[in-house]
């Protein structure tokens, strides 16, 4: 898909969201840790309008340099904005909430729920 709303504009915005929501989070765990990047790879859409997730990876850690697993879990508006060619950075969560992000430091997985 040519003009998709998943591309590099979306991962960088949800790259420095993730950082500004790191460094708002109580958790002691996450304390300095930042994001340095979201693979933005073309995505399978009939894959997605299946599983209503894309599975790719991030650059997370207090250097920056940890290498995750992340699922990106699409919900109705995100899905709907895709469909419509409309932008995903409005279905990110808010930064002062860590209530839409599932990260495991030692397994080094993430999962984060647009909106």
């Amino acid at each position: 898909m040519a003009n998709t709303p998943f591309n590099e504009d979306f991962c960088t915005e949800l790259e420095f969201h993730l950082g500004r929501t790191f460094k708002n989070s109580d958790r002691t765990d996450l304390k300095g840790f930042w994001c340095d990047g979201v693979l933005c790879e073309p995505i399978n859409e009939a894959e997605l309008r299946k599983t209503h997730k894309v599975e790719t990876k991030a650059w997370i850690g207090r250097d920056g340099q940890g290498e995750y697993t992340m699922t990106i879990r699409f919900g109705e508006k995100a899905l709907n904005n895709l469909q419509k060619g409309y932008e995903l950075a409005e279905t990110i969560p808010s930064e002062n909430s860590m209530s839409w992000i599932d990260i495991d430091t030692d397994k080094k997985t993430i999962e984060i729920r647009l909106i």
